[in-house]
C-alpha cells in the first residue's frame, strides 16, 4: 500500500503538470494565467511545480481561466473520482496523458474546424 504522503505528493505534481500542459496548449503565459485566475505569478508557479496544494476554490479559478471544467482539475487533485462519461471532447484531449502539448493543440484545431467555434 503506497504511503499517503507519497500519494499526495504524486497528486500535487500531477495536477501541477496538468495545469502547465493546459496553459501551454492554450498558449497562455504563466503571468497571464495567474492574472486571469486572480492569483500571484509565484503562487501559480508553485502549484505547477507541485510545491503547493491548491484548494478547490483555487482550482476552480484556474479552470475558469483555462476554460476547462473544474471537475477535471478536481479529479487530478484527487478531490473527485474520474467520470469519463461526463467529459467533453476538449477535456478528453486535455486529460490524455499520452498526448504531448503539441499533439493536443493539433487535435483541438482539428476538432474546432469541425464544430466551427474555436476556443478563446
Amino acid at each position: 500500500m503506497p504511503d499517503v504522503r507519497e500519494e499526495l505528493d504524486r497528486r500535487l505534481a500531477d495536477v501541477g503538470e496538468f495545469i502547465r500542459t493546459q496553459r501551454e496548449v492554450t498558449r497562455v503565459s504563466i503571468r497571464r494565467l495567474a492574472d486571469l485566475a486572480g492569483m500571484s505569478n509565484p503562487y501559480l508557479s508553485q502549484i505547477e511545480r507541485g510545491l503547493r496544494k491548491p484548494s478547490a476554490e483555487i482550482l476552480q479559478q484556474i479552470a475558469k481561466a483555462l476554460q476547462i471544467s473544474a471537475e477535471t482539475l478536481y479529479e487530478r487533485a484527487g478531490f473527485l473520482t474520474p467520470d469519463t462519461a461526463a467529459r467533453t471532447v476538449r477535456e478528453a484531449i486535455a486529460a490524455d496523458p499520452l498526448l504531448t502539448a503539441e499533439q493536443q493543440r493539433a487535435l483541438l484545431q482539428v476538432y474546432e474546424s469541425f464544430v466551427g467555434h474555436p476556443r478563446v
